[in-house]
């Protein structure tokens, strides 16, 4: 059985990427450049195989992928290559594609230190700043380098892993095909994608079947493979072409529920279940449950496993070691969230943002589609590079309001930047009359823990504010979070009644999933949210609800869970907290488990 190559979002994303960053190394036109780094985040942040879109013909449709561009993706699909990515790789040494992944290091910095210092590894970009030649570089004072370093640290504690938003699709194209081999009866995604973490380390797969070789052979022959690291009857493993690992077991029918559960819990939370079996004289493996006397008692299913052990099945994304164990014991396990409960979306951006590329009209369509049944249009305000001052906001607002008789309902808002000193980056009366106020940071991210935890809080305490965005800042695998006080920002969050974000972007997934226990046990309730740039990012927010999950939230946990009215009662504000020395409280938005939910 032999496939076609499939050029995943993420890979042909990070060609369009490696394209942007040669031009600028090479000299190319810094215009086409930024051409090629737009088209990477749009193409990186689809939900819908872009090789589906290019079947179509519908390549062109999408913003800033013109007819060049979409020639170039069209190559990368048939041919796994692309002749102008080739052409500008000859120019550089190859080392010097990954010093662009490293915070600090754009185009122009890897240039210098190419050109000045003959610095093509990260190892030897390392050297040099410990020795201090990088300081012989225009611009390189001692503060940069010293950020540098941790960078690189930061960098090489990444390398190994992949965002789950990568490594999905591709798992999930690999499943597929697998179901079709003869003799399967059941397959399925394990590991730390089935947990839904946040980064994952390689893909595994478990099939059960009634004959393992051609479903072996299926697995190994695929064209994603770029090599068989090892073959055997029943366990097989692969390096795809995008550099991942996968992990293929087969297992006979009888042992599918016991081989998904060993497989799919984390090593603390599979340890804890053997002990626990252990006490009770019964023995766990990936092909079931044994008595002392070797009697198997169970493991066609994970809920016979569990059961054996005298629990209720536990969700995937719980299976970590953080108490999942003793809460199932005593019936306290949550009933977590799911995405149909989620109602609306409250953080997305139009074409009124600089980097919006859908009109609201387009917006309100796909959410339509997407069953969505409340739509917050929160563009970016004027410290953007084109954002909205007072004047295009009140003519945004008054374009969305004209539009409110549409189904989904349409709710005027904004994403505001909390600027380095904790002031809103617009009037608060300009402010006040929007129906959903994001607050969040955008510049100045090393400021130290103190002043970054000052600038949220008085924020928060603006009385304007109903949710404070993407909180930490980090983007998975490019930039770490900010360092500030999450005990105090939610102690304030809970005082003014601001909601904090799960940012559903696939690279960014913030808040974590530890932070949103710490949220639902602080009683801050979360907005999930998709911060959409496109229509097509709108059914992204499957990953902040997988988030979510992971934080032990429920329906009850997450604000816009709750029908319109219910909501917008909850979003109403009564002024600053502190107004001329006195304390003035708003509303507060308590758990929306307090309301009454239709």
């Amino acid at each position: 059985m032999h496939f076609r190559p499939v050029m995943e979002n993420a890979e042909i994303a990070q060609a369009l990427s490696e394209i942007a960053g040669l031009l600028e190394l090479t000299g190319g036109n810094p215009f086409r450049a930024r051409a090629y780094s737009r088209a990477a985040q749009i193409v990186d942040g689809l939900a819908e195989p872009i090789e589906a879109i290019w079947k179509r013909g519908e390549l062109t449709d999408l913003p800033g992928i013109g007819e060049r561009i979409a020639a170039h993706v069209g190559e990368l699909i048939e041919k796994g290559t692309c002749a102008e990515r080739e052409q500008l790789a000859r120019k550089v040494p190859p080392g010097l594609p990954e010093l662009l992944r490293i915070e600090g290091m754009g185009p122009k910095s890897v240039a210098a230190v190419w050109k000045s210092l003959g610095i093509t590894q990260v190892d030897a970009l390392e050297e040099a700043c410990r020795s201090g030649t990088i300081l012989e570089v225009p611009r390189m004072g001692r503060v940069r380098v010293k950020g540098l370093l941790e960078a690189i640290r930061r960098h090489r504690a990444r390398r190994g892993r992949t965002p789950l938003y990568r490594a999905l699709p591709a798992a999930e194209t690999i499943i597929a095909r697998l179901r079709k081999a003869p003799a399967v009866t059941a397959a399925e995604i394990a590991g730390s994608i089935r947990r839904r973490c946040e980064t994952i380390g390689d893909i595994d797969l478990l099939v059960a079947a009634t004959d393992p070789a051609p479903v072996t052979s299926a697995f190994t022959h695929m064209a994603e493979v770029a090599q068989i690291v090892a073959e055997g009857p029943t366990r097989s493993t692969v390096r795809l072409r995008s550099g991942l690992h996968a992990d293929l077991r087969v297992v006979e029918p009888k042992s599918f529920g016991a081989a998904l559960q060993y497989l799919t819990g984390s090593k603390a939370h599979s340890i804890a279940l053997r002990k626990r079996g252990l006490r009770r004289g019964l023995k766990l493996s990936e092909y079931g449950v044994f008595d002392r006397r070797g009697r198997r008692k169970g493991g066609d299913t994970e809920e016979q496993m569990y059961r054996a052990l005298g629990l209720p099945w536990i969700p995937p994304e719980l299976r970590e070691d953080r108490g999942e164990i003793e809460a199932a014991e005593h019936g306290g396990l949550p009933l977590l969230v799911e995405e149909k409960d989620v109602l609306g979306d409250l953080h997305v951006h139009s074409k009124a943002s600089s980097d919006g590329h859908s009109t609201v009209e387009e917006l309100a369509d796909a959410a339509r589609e997407l069953g969505r049944r409340y739509l917050a249009i929160t563009d970016h305000s004027r410290s953007r590079p084109l954002g909205l001052d007072a004047e295009r906001l009140a003519q945004h607002v008054e374009h969305i309001r004209g539009l409110t008789s549409r189904d989904p309902v349409l709710l005027a808002g904004i994403e505001v930047d909390i600027l380095p000193d904790g002031s809103l980056d617009l009037p608060v009366d300009a402010l006040a009359p929007l129906q959903c106020v994001v607050a969040s940071i955008h510049a100045h991210f090393n400021d130290p823990s103190p002043k970054m935890t000052e600038r949220m809080v008085r924020a928060m305490r603006s009385g304007v504010v109903h949710v404070l965005g993407h909180p930490s800042g980090r983007q998975l695998g490019m930039r770490d979070p900010y360092a500030f006080d999450l005990a105090r920002v939610l102690e304030i969050a809970r005082e003014t009644g601001v909601a904090l974000e799960v940012n559903a972007q696939p690279e960014r997934l913030d808040l974590s999933d530890q932070a949103c226990r710490l949220a639902k046990a602080a009683g801050v309730p979360v907005v999930i949210s998709s911060d959409a740039h496109h229509v097509s990012q709108l059914a992204n927010l499957r990953y902040g609800v997988w988030v979510a999950r992971r934080g032990w939230l429920e329906k009850g946990d997450v604000l816009n869970t709750l029908p319109l009215e219910a909501l917008q009662a909850r979003l109403r504000r009564k002024g600053p907290v502190i107004a001329n020395g006195s304390a003035r409280r708003p509303r507060r938005l308590g758990a929306a488990s307090e309301a009454t939910v239709s």
